[in-house]
């Protein structure tokens, strides 16, 4: 049931759960380190950990206190601090940030405030409060903020500060699924119109027509990626786009990030454990340019975004575009690693509840997967309720992933979520899969 359909007082409890939810998740990250770990800046790529903590009730505050209940501003001298537009990540930790106990004073003061308000809003009248849909914006950035506080975590030195069980082992039948899977030519609905808690740049629904693929069954393993290590990938420049080769010699590239030699083997830094590279997991923290290298030394490409989608969605029986790869369902423990129940993704050929029609597995969670696409508008977008969540990062310097990871929450992903991000990064909770074309009339 969509919210859409919801009676009000259902869509109204569902608010609240997802809000409670993201603080919950934000209180774990924030409540296991130190304050000295809290204020300092563990990766210039990354803001402090009590900034993340302020700017997330501070867009609360913007959005649904003032937005929606017409609340006067609580502290409005703090606003600039907390305006990720004003102040690039590496000037944050100089500015005059709220301490973690006044962080967390305000967050807590802004969420009690909040809650007063969905309790007597009208889900409905306006487009910004329609099916809950600025609620549901906070949850998600909310969740998105605890990713990234998560990548954090994962960039801090020191002891382990976090704790998760492993991910369940492989399905039965894994050590038979086929290497790849052939997902057929012809038009398809990307994108959507109805999804009621969809971001602008998921937005609107049109169709696309795409070429018959072959696409890999899961997502590419750390086993098959260091074939491509050991086969001197890193070290050929024919494997490697222009702009990737210069990137790899100039940053040193050898191995994904977090791996280290050991012995004739590979160990790994994993939220503060050293633990030996596991081969059957999807490969993770590589850019960009890492996956493009890797698939043409494999003789295969990128999928591009639509076909990533088309894998993703599309029911061949149906002829529509599910939500998900296994149907309209709400993602479920069974479909595939999200939220933060495991910190690692699950092995290759995990999850076969959460198969396409294909029987692609694990296009929705483990690990995001890089695109061959650029970060462009849909046809017919429109900036929705702020251009600065899309429109001034479409163009060429970033690339789409798609599918969300192990550290994404099931509210902020969604077959038609679209991420972005610089084809250097590495930090992220990447990995990739590879294509290649099909026969004509395959």
């Amino acid at each position: 049931m969509t919210q859409t359909e919801m009676p009000e007082a259902r869509l109204r409890e569902q608010i609240l759960a997802k809000l409670a939810a993201a603080r919950e998740r934000t209180s774990l990250l924030t409540g296991c380190v130190e304050e000295e770990d809290l204020v300092r800046q563990h990766s210039p790529l990354m803001s402090p950990l009590v900034w993340d903590l302020a700017h997330i009730a501070n867009q609360e505050e913007l959005w649904l206190l003032r937005g929606v209940g017409g609340r006067e501003p609580m502290h409005p001298e703090i606003d600039p601090l907390y305006d990720a537009f004003q102040h690039p990540r590496a000037e944050r930790p100089s500015l005059p940030l709220l301490p973690p106990a006044q962080a967390r004073s305000y967050s807590r003061e802004v969420r009690g405030r909040v809650l007063d308000v969905v309790e007597g809003a009208v889900l409905h009248g306006t487009p910004l409060v329609q099916d809950g849909f600025v609620f549901g914006m906070i949850a998600q950035h909310e969740q998105q903020h605890d990713e990234t506080m998560l990548i954090t975590h994962q960039l801090r030195a020191g002891a382990p500060a976090l704790t998760a069980p492993a991910p369940p082992g492989p399905a039965g039948d894994a050590g038979g699924l086929p290497s790849e899977v052939l997902i057929p030519g012809g038009p398809f609905s990307m994108g959507t119109s109805v999804e009621p808690w969809a971001l602008d740049n998921e937005r609107p629904a049109h169709t696309v027509q795409v070429a018959p693929f072959f696409l890999d069954a899961t997502p590419v393993t750390n086993a098959a990626y260091r074939q491509f290590i050991d086969a001197g990938g890193y070290h050929e420049p024919r494997w490697w786009s222009q702009a990737g080769w210069a990137h790899r010699q100039q940053a040193g590239l050898s191995a994904p990030l977090f791996w280290r030699r050991e012995g004739s083997g590979w160990a790994r830094r994993r939220f503060g454990v050293t633990e030996e590279v596991p081969p059957d997991e999807p490969v993770l923290h590589v850019c960009w340019y890492e996956a493009q290298a890797y698939a043409s030394w494999a003789g295969r490409r990128l999928p591009t975004e639509a076909e990533w989608e088309k894998a993703a969605r599309y029911d061949p029986a149906s002829g529509r575009s599910r939500r998900y790869p296994w149907g309209d369902e709400d993602p479920g423990p069974d479909h595939a690693n999200l939220g933060q129940r495991h910190l690692q993704p699950a092995p290759a050929g995990s999850y076969p509840a959460g198969a396409a029609p294909s029987g692609a597995r694990q296009l929705i969670g483990d690990v995001w997967e890089w695109t061959a696409s650029d970060f462009l508008p849909y046809p017919g977008f429109a900036a929705w309720p702020y251009r600065e969540y899309s429109e001034v990062f479409f163009g060429g310097e970033y690339k789409v992933l798609r599918g969300g990871s192990f550290a994404v929450d099931p509210v902020a992903c969604r077959g038609t979520f679209r991420n972005w991000d610089y084809p250097v990064r590495r930090q992220i909770f990447a990995g990739f899969r590879t294509a290649r074309d099909a026969p004509a009339g395959a």
